[in-house]
């Protein structure tokens, strides 16, 4: 499945895994973000962070109809509030997608697998 752009040359096929790199790579910039979380945890319930050669796994896309969205992973800075990282990473990465691939993204969940002590 990849997500399909009408240009007046033509249309472009853009892969999901260069939609998930430009989304993990939006959201490592944001203040208070540790990392992106797999979406498997592990059996004891720790969430794994990702590298950054990783960072697709930690990101979902679901394209229903001409909707597009995404599922974000993330772990978060212990002290810092949750719901302004979670809106900071929803605003990075729609202005990312938006001006680097063109592609209108309606819907970004952000799911906190887990607060760690940054160093």
């Amino acid at each position: 499945m990849s997500i399909q752009l009408q240009t007046e040359l033509g249309k472009i096929h853009v892969s999901p895994e260069v939609i998930s790199v430009l989304a993990g790579s939006a959201a490592l910039e944001c203040y208070g973000l540790v990392g992106m979380a797999s979406r498997k945890q592990l059996m004891d319930g720790i969430a794994e962070l990702l590298g950054k050669e990783n960072l697709s796994r930690g990101v979902e896309i679901r394209q229903e109809q001409e909707l597009v969205k995404l599922d974000l992973y993330i772990v978060v800075s212990y002290g810092i509030k949750i719901s302004e990282v979670a809106r900071s990473v929803q605003t990075k990465v729609k202005y990312m997608l938006s001006e680097v691939a063109g592609i209108h993204v309606d819907e970004i969940n952000i799911i906190v697998q887990g607060v760690r002590i940054s160093p």
